[in-house]
């Protein structure tokens, strides 16, 4: 009677697992729309004041555009269009707009819309949370990321030389509307900046010849009047003698085991460095000559990868197996994995590997006062962190949760262009472990910060799933090997 009971429980928790693949996702937070051949924005506003900062200190250009607009129709408005190069959008990511008084109001909302594939401009659309009423203003705060956009002139240099980059843009920032006072502004990481367009005083309100320099800061204006697509294409060429660092793809997976109290991460890595090529062959004898001084070099020495504090049992492997060149620093304040790649990296060089360990899982996961839910808060994005930044193409973050969770939803501030659920089948499984994967495009360093909050409920009897499974099993043995000794295999009769 009790192996039939055990039986039956059995059977309902794999019943309850059938609700997995139909939880409710929360849905990507960057979309896209396609729009008539015949759009345009309409002329419902006028940008009175605007101010672009470039900054160029890191691997990757970051733009943040603190613009204040007008409604300049009869009515009230809510959509501004924010254009950019069709080349530009896909490797443009981090868009976040928000009012600049009022940062409290959070994020806007913000999707991609296009109205011609083969039109070299396409458009963002931001949504303001109120509609604008005529003849009043909102200070808008723009900040997002572009990969790839950096080139290293000249493309090949020496093994010990500096290293170059070339950044062009549009002195006038691109706009959808009529601006009526602007400047940019960049800032480089170093004084040494060579080579750079200059603009005659003339085009200047101030009468001055742009760029005005002050240190290792640009600013091109301000300049009056411009109207919506107009375009002043200018170009600088700094040092930047550090590496590229660029992932192709970046694996994460966050597995969560009740039963152990064990929260395992595992992040692969496929990097390459997109700085300049070497003119000639590598040389190993400079090369380890250059380790006395440590002068600044274009190649990938090593990755700091900070983790929270309470991370145990790391590893660091590649494609040949297991990496000694590592270390590991952990305590009360601190838990700091520093790994060395088998090889340098130079500009056109890859280097793929993987890294992971384990934490305690009460410090990520709570327990709701009712019911059966949980509430999991992990990063969404850890892994190196370094002077020069990592940029990430594709990112693909799986969190396995326990098998028999359901109804999971989830919550990031980092926009996402794929959000799923499936079943993970690991040792002593049944029908497979419930699996959120998020995908995102265009990430950076920067998202380290950003959290990833999963809800889901997991009942009781689910957790008893794989205690029942080694149970039964081990019993289906013992019955086996008793009904296989019970059986008579002998040739002859009893005598």
């Amino acid at each position: 009677m009790r192996l039939l009971t055990l039986a039956t429980a059995f059977v309902s928790l794999l019943s309850s697992t059938q609700c997995a693949s139909n939880s409710n996702l929360t849905k990507p937070l960057i979309s896209r729309q396609i729009l008539p051949s015949t759009f345009k924005p309409p002329q419902v506003f006028k940008n009175v004041n605007l101010l672009r900062n470039i900054n160029l200190e890191k691997a990757y250009v970051r733009e943040t555009v603190n613009v204040v607009i007008e409604n300049v129709d009869l009515k009230p408005q809510d959509e501004y269009y924010l254009p950019f190069e069709a080349a530009l959008v896909e490797r443009l990511g981090g868009m976040e707009v928000r009012d600049k008084k009022d940062p409290d109001k959070g994020l806007f909302h913000v999707e991609v819309v296009e109205y011609d594939t083969y039109s070299p401009t396409q458009f963002y659309r931001i949504t303001l949370p109120t509609p604008l009423p005529s003849a009043s203003q909102i200070t808008l705060s723009i900040s997002y990321h572009l990969l790839s956009t950096l080139t290293p002139l000249p493309a090949t240099i020496n093994q010990q030389d500096k290293q170059y980059l070339l950044h062009q843009f549009s002195a006038y920032t691109p706009s959808a509307y009529t601006t009526m006072k602007q400047k940019s502004k960049l800032k480089f990481p170093t004084v040494d900046i060579p080579e750079y367009t200059i603009l005659p005083a003339s085009s200047n309100t101030d009468k001055k010849e742009d760029p005005q320099r002050q240190g290792s800061t640009f600013t091109y204006g301000p300049y009056g009047e411009v109207p919506a697509g107009a375009e002043q294409l200018v170009s600088v060429r700094y040092e930047f003698t550090k590496p590229l660092i660029h992932a192709t793809l970046l694996e994460r997976d966050i597995e969560i085991s009740h039963w152990g109290g064990n929260l395992a991460t595992e992040e692969r890595y496929w990097l390459v460095n997109k700085g300049a090529s070497l003119a000639n062959h590598f040389s190993r004898v400079t090369w380890a000559t250059t380790q006395y001084y440590n002068p600044p070099t274009s190649a990938l020495k090593s990755l700091n990868v900070p983790l929270k504090v309470g991370s145990l049992n790391p590893y660091f492997t590649d494609d040949i197996g297991n990496v000694s060149t590592s270390k590991f620093r952990s305590n009360l304040r601190e838990a700091n994995l520093e790994l060395k790649p088998r090889y340098p990296v130079f500009g056109g060089w890859k280097y793929s590997f993987r890294i992971g360990w384990d934490a305690e899982l009460k410090h990520f996961l709570r327990r709701l006062t009712t019911g059966d839910g949980y509430v999991l808060k992990v990063p969404l994005l850890e892994g190196p962190k370094m002077s020069e930044g990592v940029a990430y193409e594709r990112v693909e973050v799986r969190v396995i949760l326990p098998e028999g969770a359901t109804n999971v939803k989830h919550s990031t501030p980092v926009p996402l262009i794929a959000a799923e659920t499936s079943l993970h089948r690991t040792f002593m499984d049944t029908l497979g472990r419930t699996t959120l994967k998020l995908t995102a495009l265009n990430v950076v360093d920067e998202s380290r910060d950003a959290d990833l909050i999963v809800t889901y409920e997991y009942p009781f009897m689910a957790g008893l799933r794989k205690p029942l499974t080694i149970i039964l099993g081990v019993m289906g043995v013992f019955l086996a090997a008793w009904t296989v000794g019970r059986l008579d295999v002998s040739i002859g009769k009893k005598s």
